[in-house]
């Protein structure tokens, strides 16, 4: 199923079923009214979803709307939960790397995450407001899946039957406010504004083969004003499954229904792909000259995140977003 939620004037929108070609929408307040209402009570919903969305597909629904990225809320307006992870462990070795920092043999084993804002995500196509340039503002390219309720200690095997939806990911990042952060042990926050999800949530089995062992076998596009900045293959290089990711995510709680776990800039060794993120990229020109020479983003910059299947078909929708100066 594809699923988004339409801006409505209320804080967690209207749930509409999409078509899988992304042309065609619809409400289903019989259902559910919102993402997490639906989330909710997943096991019981989700079997009349389904029944609406082959009829959707098929052609037999009277009360449909064009589907409009446009009038998208990210899926989850605000959320109970978001972790993101860091399961490219290939991203994590450049970025320390590039400061000649050994990096621990247990970022092998144990995987990183950190807990995000999750009570106001930015919509997709809105604005990216920030206060400062000088905040080295930057754009992370992610997928994310969405559980249900997942108990405390559960194993990665079994974890992967909580995984009920994927979304893809725009983590902004402050590059210039996180070494102050990080230098007091206590973390992200400043450096961390809102995040940014895809207009459309859809469930595993709509990506066929391409989704395998808890991964998404597909590219990751991004454009960076309009030019192609990266197309790393997700399933390539993920050193921790989403399985293994939402398992160490409730090793000491609970998960509530419509927790969102992120798997962390999506990065391949293979350089020609392009990365998911400016860090990345200056990482890799300080690696090889001395110093970076791409700047971080600037007021007026924009960002577009993509996945497309074998036949060039966009999946999610677009995260499609301009960085503009917030104005109190």
């Amino acid at each position: 199923m594809k699923l988004a939620t339409y801006n409505n004037g209320r804080r967690d929108g209207q749930l509409m079923l999409v078509s899988r070609d992304l042309t065609k929408a619809v409400a289903v307040p019989a259902i559910a009214h919102t993402m997490q209402q639906l989330m909710d009570s997943w096991d019981l919903l989700e079997p009349q979803l389904k029944e609406l969305y082959d009829a959707l597909n098929d052609g037999q629904l009277d009360n449909t709307v064009d589907f409009d990225e446009s009038q998208c809320l990210s899926p989850f307006p605000r959320a109970y939960q978001w972790a993101d992870g860091s399961a490219y462990v290939n991203h994590v070795e450049l970025v320390r790397k590039a400061r000649n920092a050994e990096m621990p043999e247990t970022f092998w084993t144990d995987p990183l995450v950190y807990q995000g804002g999750s009570d106001c995500f930015i919509a997709p196509r809105a604005n990216i407001e920030l206060g400062s340039e000088e905040w080295g503002i930057d754009f992370e390219s992610e997928i994310a899946v969405v559980t249900d309720d997942v108990p405390m200690g559960i194993s990665a095997e079994n974890a992967a039957d909580h995984i009920k939806l994927l979304m893809l990911v725009n983590d902004v990042s402050l590059r210039g406010l996180i070494p102050a952060e990080l230098a007091k042990g206590f973390g992200f926050f400043q450096s961390k504004p809102s995040s940014s999800f895809s207009p459309v949530a859809i469930t595993p089995d709509e990506l066929g083969d391409k989704w395998q062992e808890s991964k998404v076998h597909l590219p990751l596009v991004t454009h960076l004003n309009d030019e192609l900045f990266g197309r790393p293959n997700a399933g390539v290089d993920m050193t921790f499954d989403f399985a293994t990711l939402v398992s160490h995510v409730a090793k000491t709680r609970p998960m509530g229904a419509g927790a969102i776990v992120g798997s962390g800039t999506i990065s391949n060794y293979d350089r020609s792909a392009g990365s998911s993120c400016l860090a990345e990229k200056r990482m890799l020109e300080t690696i090889a000259d001395g110093k970076p020479s791409t700047s971080f983003m600037k007021f007026g910059d924009r960002v577009r995140i993509e996945m497309f299947d074998d036949q060039g078909n966009n999946i999610f929708g677009s995260i499609d977003q301009k960085v503009v100066e917030y104005k109190a």
